[in-house]
C-alpha cells in the first residue's frame, strides 16, 4: 500500500482550479475575478513551493467557470497562470491562460490626452511584444508596459 501525500488545499467536485500564480499576484488575481462577491465556496492558497517558480498561488473556485473576458482580464495581471476545469473530481480541460492579440476595456490607456480618458469609450490595445509585455493603444498610439497599467 502506498502512502499519498495529503492534499494540502480539499479537492473539489467541480469548478475551476487557478494553479501557477505568482504568489505576489494572488489576490490581485482574486480580486479581479471578484471571489469576495461569490456565494459559492472560494479556496486562496498562497505561497506554496513550485519547481517552477519557487512559490506560487493557488485558487479554487466551485461551480464556476470563467468567460473568455475574464479570462483576458486576468492575463494582464498574471500571464500564463493555468486554468484547470473540474468535473466530478476530474479535472477535464487544461488551459494556460494567454494575453490575447488585443485587449478591449481592460486596460487603461496612461496619456491623459487619450479620447479614452476625456469620452466615455472603451479602450482598445494591439499586444505588440508578448515577451516583454508592451501593448500600444488604438487610438493615441501611446505605447505602455503591462507591469505599469492601470486596469478599467
Amino acid at each position: 500500500m502506498t502512502n499519498k501525500k495529503e492534499r494540502l488545499v480539499a479537492a473539489i467536485e467541480n469548478g475551476t482550479v487557478i494553479d501557477h500564480i505568482p504568489a505576489e499576484k494572488t489576490y490581485e488575481v482574486a480580486a479581479l475575478l471578484g471571489l469576495q462577491k461569490l456565494q459559492t465556496v472560494v479556496t486562496i492558497g498562497n505561497n506554496y513551493l513550485s519547481k517552477l517558480m519557487g512559490t506560487k498561488g493557488i485558487i479554487k473556485v466551485e461551480d464556476r467557470w470563467f468567460t473568455d473576458e475574464e479570462i483576458s482580464r486576468l492575463s494582464v495581471v498574471a500571464p500564463n497562470v493555468v486554468l484547470n476545469i473540474i468535473r466530478n473530481y476530474e479535472v477535464v480541460e487544461k488551459k494556460t491562460v494567454l494575453m490575447p492579440a488585443e485587449l478591449r476595456g481592460i486596460v487603461r490607456c496612461n496619456n491623459p490626452k487619450c479620447i479614452t480618458n476625456n469620452e466615455p469609450m472603451a479602450t482598445v490595445f494591439h499586444v505588440i511584444d508578448k515577451q516583454n509585455g508592451i501593448i500600444k493603444c488604438h487610438y493615441c498610439d501611446k505605447e505602455q508596459n503591462i507591469k505599469h497599467v492601470n486596469l478599467v
